[in-house]
C-alpha cells in the first residue's frame, strides 16, 4: 500500500510516521476520496488502534501523517521467534479486538489484518494500523484500484471476500483468527504455492486445530479459533465477544466454578385435617398448657369404628388446625373435674326453679297471722260463738 517513513512535526516538535501510499494519479476525485477516508480513520480514538493527526498529496500521492509506534510489528515478531506462547497470544489477540470493536462501532472496516498491520509498542500493548485506508485503496473510483484487484494479503483473506463478497466486520474477525493461528502454530492455517490455491483453501478446505498440530493449548481456546474462522460469516464472534472473552480466563479452560448453595428457606406449615387413622383431642376452650405428640400409626392399636365416629362428632369443629407432629392441647384433668362440678350444680339450681310448687299471694300470711290461719283441720270440733245459746237459758 505504501512506504512508510519516520518524520518529525515541525509545528508540535513530535516525532510522526508518514505513510506514502503508492499510485501517482491524485485527481479531485481521489483526493475527495482520500480525504473522507482519513477524516474517518482521524475520528478513532483508542488505546490499541494508531492515531491519524493528519493527510494530504504531496507530488501527486497521497500521504496519511500517524502516531509513531516506537517498536515493532507482529511481523517482525515472527520472524525472530517461531511461535509465540499462548498465554502472549490471548494478550494480543484480547487486545486487538478491542481495537477492532471500536472501530467497527463507527461502521469501520479494516480490510486488512495481518500481521504487519498489528504493532507492538515500548509496552507491549497492539496497536493497529491503516484503518479506512484499505477501504479507500480498494475503491473503483480512486485510481488507485486495478482490474480484478483483491486488497488484502491472500493468507488473511476472508473466504467471503476470496468470493469477491464485500468485506464488513466479520471478515476483520476472520484475519484475525489467522493471525492468531500463525502466533500459535508458525504458519497460518492455509498456505500453498499459488495465491489462487490459498483462495480456495480458505473458502473449502477447513482448517486443522492448533492441538492437532501439537500446540499445548486448551480445548476452549483451540475450539474458540477454529471458530473465528468458520467459513460463514454469520458463524464468527463478533470483536466486543473476542475482546470479553480473552479478558477473562476463559481461554485457559479453566471450570467455571458452581454457583454458591444456599438452604432454601423453609415453607410455613400448610394447614392440614387430621387423619381418620390418628384423630385429635379437641383443643380446649381454657387454653391449657399441657402439650402432647400425635400418636405415632405404627405401634399402636387403632379406636374402633364407633369410638372414632363418637370422637369426630364431639370434637368441635372451628378453630381447629393442626399438621403432623404438632404439639396439641388438651384439658387438663383439674380443669375437667372443676367444670363437671360447675354444670352439676347448675343442673340442680335449675331442677329446684323449675319444678318448685306455686306459691302466690292467696297464700300468703296476713301480717301478724298465725302461719296455720286460714287452714282448716278436718278433726276438730266446729268453734261457736258464745253468744249463741240453744234458747234453754
Amino acid at each position: 500500500m505504501g512506504e512508510v517513513w519516520r518524520a518529525t512535526d515541525e509545528v508540535l516538535g513530535r516525532a510522526v510516521a508518514v505513510k506514502l501510499l503508492l499510485g501517482d494519479q491524485a485527481d479531485a476525485s481521489s483526493t475527495a476520496r482520500f480525504r473522507l477516508e482519513a477524516q474517518t480513520a482521524a475520528r478513532l480514538s483508542h488505546p490499541h488502534l494508531v492515531a491519524v493527526f493528519d493527510f494530504g498529496a504531496w507530488e501527486d500521492r497521497f500521504f496519511l501523517v500517524m502516531e509513531l509506534v516506537e517498536g515493532r510489528s507482529l511481523g517482525d515478531l515472527l520472524e525472530s521467534q517461531e511461535r509465540v506462547l499462548p498465554e502472549q497470544v490471548a494478550h494480543m489477540a484480547g487486545q486487538a479486538a478491542a481495537g477492532l470493536a471500536a472501530a467497527h462501532r463507527q461502521g469501520i472496516v479494516h480490510r486488512d489484518i495481518k500481521p504487519g498491520n498489528l504493532m507492538l509498542d515500548a509496552d507491549g500493548s497492539v496497536k493497529i494500523g491503516d484503518f479506512g485506508i484499505a477501504q479507500f485503496v480498494d475503491d473503483p473510483a480512486t485510481a488507485l484500484t486495478t482490474a480484478g484487484h483483491i486488497v488484502g494479503t491472500s493468507l488473511y483473506l476472508a473466504p467471503e471476500r476470496a468470493l469477491g463478497r464485500t468485506a464488513d466486520s466479520a471478515s476483520d474477525m476472520y484475519s484475525l483468527g489467522c493471525v492468531i493461528y500463525q502466533l500459535l502454530v508458525g504458519q497460518p492455517p492455509f498456505r500453498s504455492d499459488t495465491a489462487t490455491a490459498t483462495l480456495y483453501q480458505h473458502v473449502d478446505t477447513p482448517p486443522v486445530p492448533v492441538r492437532q498440530r501439537g500446540v499445548d493449548i486448551s480445548p476452549a481456546f483451540d475450539s474458540y479459533l477454529l471458530g473465528l474462522l468458520a467459513k460463514q460469516p454469520e458463524d464468527r464472534p463478533t470483536a466486543q465477544q473476542v475482546a470479553d472473552w480473552f479478558r477473562t480466563d476463559a481461554w485457559r479452560g479453566h471450570p467455571e466454578p458452581l454457583p454458591r448453595h444456599t438452604s432454601p428457606v423453609a415453607p410455613p406449615a400448610r394447614p392440614r385435617t387430621a387423619q381418620a387413622s390418628a384423630p385429635a383431642p379437641a383443643s380446649p376452650p381454657d387454653g391449657g398448657a399441657s402439650r402432647h405428640r400425635l400418636p405415632q400409626a405404627t405401634g399402636r392399636r387403632r379406636a374402633a369404628p364407633a369410638a372414632r365416629t363418637a370422637r369426630s362428632a364431639a370434637r368441635p369443629a372451628a378453630g381447629r388446625r393442626f399438621s403432623t407432629g404438632e404439639a396439641i392441647r388438651r384439658r387438663p384433668r383439674v380443669a375437667s373435674a372443676v367444670a363437671g362440678t360447675v354444670a352439676f350444680l347448675a343442673a340442680v339450681y335449675l331442677g329446684t326453679v323449675i319444678f318448685a310448687p306455686d306459691t302466690g299471694a292467696a297464700n300468703t300470711p296476713e301480717p301478724g297471722s298465725s302461719p296455720t290461719a286460714g287452714i282448716e283441720s278436718p278433726s276438730a270440733a266446729p268453734v261457736m260463738d258464745p253468744a249463741e245459746g240453744d234458747g234453754d237459758d
